[in-house]
């Protein structure tokens, strides 16, 4: 799977993905207007208007980018109704030849892990026939149960050709309340990227392996020594943007060959409208300000690389 977001990547120039994880407070009145005119202020309203938003979003953008990475903890708090958004999302991006990322940062043991790749990334068998659940093609898993916690996630990715990101030195401010804390002197974060580069050599997929790492724009210098320890491993980066992360902050992530990294940016895109850079657009046509949003992030990053 791995090899086919490499392609992708290639094909737009556009090391990029937008994260579909609206908020109603994103979304334009107009559209939440007529979806809860159409609905009644009902759990389906909330969810019909995520659903409009998402599919102008996803028309002004797909042929720019070569991913899409969904959090479906927004998509969740609709209950049942955001869920079904959650899959009509995920299954129009793969329409539109999008690779679809689910954020979902899932992690158990055992069967329970087996059941959340099956879930999101797999099939699962009903009597005689094997059916694909929400249908991604990556899921960001949180490592922390360890290796009995991600090898059930690898065994699905291999017998489907899909892939992970593992967490490894998040963006968030208090990442290193954990992430940094010393182990033997070196920082925790250090030791869970060599078991990603050894999870990830079981599922290689070409010159890079389908066990990818997150790690975060915000931490530069961490990132150059983490790209050093995992050549291998593509990243998923985030902070980039409304987190502080800069275009400078990204370099470290890159290899040589101008690949190894994938950046991601939600509100920046989907809700650009809102920025006073894009404000010119209006409320009426917020698919072509995330058009132009992606479009200048796709040269900034550039310009760096």
């Amino acid at each position: 799977m791995i090899s086919q977001l490499i392609e992708k990547i290639q094909k737009t120039k556009a090391p990029v993905c937008v994260g579909l994880d609206p908020m109603l407070s994103y979304i334009p009145e107009h559209i939440t207007k007529k979806a809860l005119n159409d609905h009644g202020e009902t759990l389906e309203g909330a969810a019909e208007a995520v659903w409009q938003f998402n599919k102008e979003i996803i028309d002004h953008t797909y042929d720019l980018i070569p991913a899409v990475k969904p959090q479906i903890a927004m998509y969740e708090q609709f209950g049942i109704e955001g869920l079904s958004v959650y899959k009509r999302t995920v299954d129009y991006c793969r329409q539109k030849g999008l690779i679809v990322i689910g954020d979902v940062k899932r992690g158990d043991i055992g069967s329970t892990s087996a059941a959340y790749a099956t879930g999101h990334l797999g099939h699962v068998q009903v009597g005689s026939r094997a059916l694909s659940g929400l249908g991604a093609d990556f899921m960001t898993v949180n490592p922390y149960f360890g290796t009995d916690g991600v090898k059930p996630f690898v065994d699905v990715c291999n017998q489907e050709d899909k892939g992970l990101f593992v967490l490894v030195k998040t963006s968030n401010p208090s990442s290193g309340e954990f992430q940094d804390k010393l182990i033997d002197g070196r920082p925790l974060y250090e030791l869970v990227a060599e078991k990603v580069v050894e999870w990830g050599n079981a599922s290689m997929d070409g010159d890079y392996s389908n066990v990818g790492a997150v790690v975060g724009a915000t931490y530069p210098e961490m990132s150059r020594i983490l790209r050093k320890l995992m050549p291998k491993t593509y990243f998923l980066v985030p902070g980039y943007g409304a987190q502080g992360g800069t275009a400078e902050d990204l370099k470290p992530c890159f290899n040589q060959d101008g690949l190894g990294a994938i950046v991601n940016s939600s509100r920046g895109i989907i809700a650009a409208y809102k920025q006073e850079k894009y404000a010119a657009f209006g409320a009426e046509h917020f698919g072509e300000a995330s058009r132009q949003a992606v479009a200048d992030m796709v040269a900034d990053i550039n310009r760096v690389l």
